[in-house]
């Protein structure tokens, strides 16, 4: 089922179609999906995981690279320790994180105010990914590296950009430093 969505996460459309005809209709959405690392769930030996390699290959190739393609971040979480569960650090509050989405919303709003139906850094296209997503040497040398490693396709390439951009707008930079263009790397390897 997961397979239909590779379309409308790629157009922001659906069409349906019937013997009568077909409808287009609008259908932008933000998918978040969840998976175990194996069938038993556990991933790792020492967490009691008594799969075997061809079983995690198998259950794992459920996704197609497809549509693994089209999901922007791809974040592996790691099983907690006893001591992690129980001795919870303290984290950034929920409000300061909010006030820095707000203000990067903002940035980008105003970074595309005449551009029609581009309103946030997901939404750009190949123009807009020219104009405002351009890299230092280093930074493009590191993603050079990144698609010869990870065998990345074009639209890999594009997402890279456009979560690196956002990783900028985050900080509240205007250029794109190496440090956004390795973490939203490493958003993209997980997935593989």
């Amino acid at each position: 089922m997961l397979e239909v969505l590779r379309q409308p996460l790629e157009t922001g459309c659906v069409t349906i179609s019937r013997a009568s005809g077909s409808c287009t209709f609008p259908a932008r959405f933000i998918l978040c999906a969840a998976m175990n690392p194996c069938p038993c769930g556990r991933g790792e030996v020492e967490l009691g995981c008594v799969c075997k390699l061809e079983e995690k290959r198998r259950y794992l190739k459920k996704l197609s690279g497809p549509l693994l393609d089209r999901i922007d971040l791809h974040v592996e979480v790691r099983q907690l320790s006893q001591d992690e569960l129980i001795n919870v650090p303290a984290g950034e509050p929920s409000a300061v994180i909010r006030q820095r989405v707000i203000a990067a919303r903002k940035i980008q709003e105003a970074r595309f105010s005449g551009i029609r139906g581009v309103y946030c850094n997901a939404r750009m296209g190949s123009r807009e990914l020219q104009q405002y997503c351009r890299l230092t040497p280093a930074s493009e040398m590191l993603l050079r590296q990144a698609i010869n490693r990870f065998k990345l396709s074009p639209r890999a390439y594009d997402r890279i950009l456009k979560v690196a951009r956002t990783i900028a707008d985050l900080a509240g930079i205007a250029e794109i430093p190496e440090s956004a263009v390795f973490e939203a790397i490493n958003y993209r390897k997980a997935g593989f």
